[in-house]
C-alpha cells in the first residue's frame, strides 16, 4: 500500500493498514461463515480496551481464533491483511474496575487490556488499524440502538457497517465527526496555544473545532478561530489528517497565519491563549509550566512540525 501523511510523518492512525474488503459485506452469511473458519483472527474489544501482549519490545494486539460463542456477540468485519486472512472484532461488556489488569500505565509492560489512548502510539499500521476501526464502529453501535426516523429498535448487518430498523427498513451507516485543527503563526512566527475552559493549569493546545453544514474545510479553520480568539488567518495550508476514535472523529490538521489583531478569547470555550516563540515554548515545557499532549495526538505533530523537532518530554 502507499504511503500517506507525507507532511506530518508518521501520524498515529493515519496508514491503511488492511484492505477493508467493503464487497464483501452485502453477504448475509459473512460473519457466521468468518466465525467457523479457523484462520479468521478475531480481536476481543472490552468495551473500550483490548488484550494487548509484548513481542520484542513492541506492543501487539492479541488476535485468536473464532470460538463457540462469538457468533452471539455484536461482530465487526475489519477486512483482510496481506496473507489474505480475515479480521473479525467481537464486542463484549468492558471489563469491571477490579478486573486485576494492569490499565493505568502507558506502553505495554506486562500486557494486559489497554485503552487506544494507552498503546496507540507504540502500534504497528495493521493492530492501530483495527483497534481504531473496532472502537469506532463499536463506539457508533452503542449510540445508535434505535432508528432517528421511527424510533423502533435497529440491528446491526452488514459485517457491522449498518444498522436497519426493525420496523420499516431503513438502513442507517456510521457516522464520522470532522474536526479542524490547526497551527496558528503570527507574523513573527510565534504559535498560539490555548487552554480550553475546564482544563488544568499549564495544559494548552493548539485551536480545534468541528466543521459546520455547508463549510469547507478551510472556512471552518477560519471561523474556529475568529470565533475562539477573535483573529483572522489567512494562508490555511493542509498538513494531515487522522482517524480519531473518541468517540468518532476526523481531525483534518492545518497551519494558517494569523493577520494582525488582538487575541479575543470566546469565554465558554477558552480560559486563556499566548503565543509562543520557539524558544519560550521548549523552556516552558522543560521546566513543567507547560503540559503538552501525547504522541498519540495530531495536535503534537502540529506543535512539533512547527517547532522542527520533536519535544523531549511527553
Amino acid at each position: 500500500m502507499g504511503s500517506f501523511a507525507k507532511t506530518l510523518p508518521n501520524l498515529p492512525f493515519a496508514q491503511p493498514g488492511l484492505d477493508r474488503s467493503a464487497e464483501l459485506r452485502s453477504d448475509p452469511g459473512l460473519l457466521a461463515d468468518l466465525l467457523a473458519t479457523p484462520t479468521t483472527r478475531v480481536l476481543e474489544l472490552h468495551g473500550d480496551r483490548v488484550e494487548v501482549r509484548e513481542e520484542e519490545g513492541l506492543a501487539r494486539l492479541s488476535l485468536r481464533a473464532p470460538q463457540a460463542g462469538d457468533i452471539d456477540r455484536l461482530g465487526l468485519f475489519l477486512g483482510v491483511d496481506d496473507h489474505d486472512a480475515s479480521h473479525v472484532a467481537v464486542v463484549l461488556d468492558p471489563p469491571p474496575e477490579d478486573h486485576g489488569r494492569p490499565d493505568g500505565s502507558h506502553g505495554v509492560e506486562g500486557g494486559g487490556l489497554r485503552t487506544l489512548r494507552q498503546v496507540g502510539a507504540h502500534l504497528e499500521a495493521l493492530d492501530a488499524t483495527l483497534f481504531t476501526t473496532s472502537l469506532a464502529l463499536a463506539n457508533w453501535h452503542r449510540a445508535h440502538p434505535f432508528c432517528p426516523r421511527c424510533g423502533a429498535p435497529t440491528e446491526p448487518a452488514q459485517g457491522g457497517w449498518l444498522r436497519r430498523c426493525t420496523a420499516e427498513g431503513s438502513e442507517h451507516y456510521p457516522r464520522t465527526d470532522v474536526a479542524v485543527i490547526m497551527s496558528v503563526v503570527d507574523q513573527d512566527d510565534r504559535l498560539l496555544l490555548a487552554r480550553g475552559a475546564g482544563w488544568g493549569e499549564g495544559r494548552f493546545s493548539v485551536l480545534a473545532g468541528f466543521l459546520e453544514p455547508g463549510e469547507s474545510l478551510p472556512v471552518a479553520v477560519a471561523r474556529e478561530v475568529r470565533e475562539e480568539v477573535g483573529l483572522e488567518v489567512t494562508d490555511v495550508e493542509y498538513l494531515g489528517d487522522q482517524p480519531w476514535p473518541f468517540p468518532t472523529s476526523l481531525m483534518v490538521g492545518f497551519t494558517a497565519r494569523a493577520v494582525g489583531g488582538d487575541l479575543v478569547l470566546q469565554d465558554s470555550e477558552i480560559a486563556e491563549a499566548r503565543w509562543f516563540s520557539r524558544e519560550e515554548l521548549v523552556a516552558a515545557v522543560e521546566d513543567g509550566r507547560l503540559a503538552m499532549s501525547g504522541r498519540l495526538s495530531i495536535s503534537r505533530r502540529l506543535l512539533e512540525h512547527w517547532l522542527g523537532h520533536e519535544l523531549d518530554r511527553p
